[in-house]
């Protein structure tokens, strides 16, 4: 019988300042034969991204669900919720009140897949390796608090921070933080291709054809020493084109696991029992869809532009139109299911209203329609992300207040032409680094935003985003981040749309299913084993 799990609570808090323990690992496997895992995350290196999974480079979820199997971390996150857990450490805490020395402690023994010695060294060296390339997808920026890390013997590291900093053991697990082989990787230049040398639980040999990925083998590391168990030998990821021909695979028993990203319909289809062989389980997640602007352009310059969007979007329709239950309105950038989350955009709007959209346009002098181009990626957020966007082309017009156009691009190109500044209005999405507010609020407003916005906020970038991290207990800093959130709704840098639950199909043979992804949606590949659960 297919069967619905709802696994892991539906309410994340915010991060707790008890981090330092410890974990041994006992690696075993209880499965036979390699697990397939099907995805529609494709990876190509081209000239303007040629280290798709260069921990120094990627920043997608994708290239992270490949490098979070592969090269270890100081910390990691949990299976469910929590807080971050030591992995290549043996212990980790902050060693003084403010919150700007972290130390941690290497296991004993720790090697990397090639069987060379992990030690500090190599730690200090692949961080700040990170931070000398600084590369255009600005996922260094995550690292950009430390200010110097230093070494005692081969097995303590210490960080000294710029600023106090409550979610650094998060970002300490995230994978720019990755330990990578400094034989295998160049001080100061990226390695281009689908190469991975790092001491996680898998080593990773990718299938390449024409510069694509086809298909990655993760094979159990004998040599990892960590905080995971891994139930498995083998797994195989093997890349589809698109979500259809993915669900005949598993319909068919070529793959034994479907994650993203599925259609609505067939989630719907799994959901109602239709294959008694394919299994759907259901989790609470972290994803959220919104609008980003380029607020340079001349199109949407004028914040009345972005506000007039915001008055006129219809949240609970799209939602409806497109998604139905797997996805739920979005008043703020942090989703409505983490602690800290405020209904800014709909405090300031309301609900929908032409008029109050017309009146902003009028008091600011906007000639109507205004000409937008909405664009978004055709091959990165699921097959429904067209419709969403003909939701969108269709409310907006039927204000009289626009002239929408939308246009499609693959992510290779989407992604660049994007951080580019190539385009007015653009659909993303955001898989969480973290599960804390900060990280729905810093990597889109602080100076070095991964979007590349022009949007810069003195206020939120030197005296809010600060603020906010000082805070030890972090319940402490809700009503900092309530100020960001509302400054946010007011200027409409970003407009969010929704946010999503996060599905895995799998072949009802296959336990560890409810595990394989964390709320950050995170794979955890470790966790799949075939038959019984030991």
């Amino acid at each position: 019988m297919n069967r619905k799990t709802l696994v892991l609570p539906a309410v994340v808090g915010l991060l707790t300042p008890v981090l330092a323990a410890c974990g041994g690992s006992d690696s075993g496997s209880s499965s036979s034969g390699a697990i397939v895992v099907g995805t529609t995350d494709g990876f190509t290196a081209t000239k303007d991204a040629p280290a798709p999974l260069d921990p120094a480079y990627s920043y997608d979820v994708g290239g992270w669900n490949i490098l979070r199997q592969t090269v270890q971390t100081l910390m990691s996150q949990p299976k469910g919720e929590g807080d971050p857990v030591p992995d290549a450490a043996e212990s980790c805490s902050f060693t003084d009140s403010g919150s700007e020395r972290y130390a941690c402690k290497l296991r004993e023994g720790l090697k990397f897949s090639d069987g060379n010695a992990v030690t500090a060294e190599d730690v200090k060296w692949s961080i700040e390796r990170a931070l000398r390339i600084k590369s255009d997808s600005d996922v260094f920026a995550l690292l950009s608090n430390i200010d110097t890390i230093e070494t005692q013997g081969d097995r303590e590291v210490i960080f000294h921070l710029k600023s106090a900093d409550a979610t650094f053991p998060y970002k300490l697990s995230t994978p720019v933080a990755g330990i990578v082989n400094p034989k295998d990787y160049e001080k100061d230049k990226l390695r281009d291709g689908f190469d991975i040398d790092g001491s996680g639980p898998y080593t990773f040999k990718a299938e390449v054809k024409d510069n694509n990925f086809v298909s990655g083998t993760f094979t159990k590391n004998p040599n990892y020493k960590g905080s995971v168990k891994v139930k498995n030998e083998q797994v195989v990821m093997r890349f589809f084109e698109d979500a259809a021909s993915m669900g005949e695979a598993i319909n068919k028993g070529d793959i034994d696991v479907m994650t993203r990203s599925m259609s609505p319909s067939q989630i719907n289809k799994l959901d109602a029992g239709d294959d008694s062989n394919v299994d759907l389980v259901e989790m609470s997640g972290l994803e959220i869809r919104y609008l980003g602007f380029n607020t340079n352009a001349p199109s949407v310059k004028d914040k009345a532009v972005r506000q007039a969007m915001a008055q006129v979007i219809n949240r609970d329709e799209l939602v409806a139109k497109v998604y139905g239950s797997q996805a739920q309105p979005l008043y703020s950038l942090v989703p409505a299911s983490v602690t800290g989350h405020s209904n800014s955009f709909f405090n300031k709007y309301g609900d929908p209203s032409v008029s109050k959209a017309k009146n902003l346009l009028a008091a600011a002098n906007i000639t109507t329609p205004v000409k937008l181009t909405l664009h978004y990626t055709t091959d990165h957020y699921g097959p429904a992300t067209k419709q969403e966007f003909e939701v969108l082309k269709q409310q907006l017009d039927a204000s009289g207040l626009f002239d929408v156009s939308i246009q499609g691009t693959a992510w290779t190109t989407y992604q660049t032409a994007e951080r580019k500044g190539r385009y007015d209005v653009y659909g993303m999405g955001w898989f969480p680094d973290f599960p804390d507010p900060d990280n729905f609020l810093a990597p889109f407003l602080d100076k070095d935003n991964f979007l590349k916005s022009p949007y810069l906020n003195s206020k939120i970038i030197n005296t809010l985003i600060p603020e906010s991290r000082r805070e030890a207990d972090r319940a402490s800093a809700t009503g900092t981040l309530t100020e960001i959130q509302n400054t946010v709704a007011d200027d409409v840098p970003v407009l969010p749309l929704w946010q999503g639950k996060q599905y895995v199909a799998a072949r009802n043979d296959i336990t560890g299913v409810a595990y394989t992804l964390n709320s950050s949606s995170s794979l955890q590949l470790w966790e799949l084993s075939r038959g019984s659960s030991s």
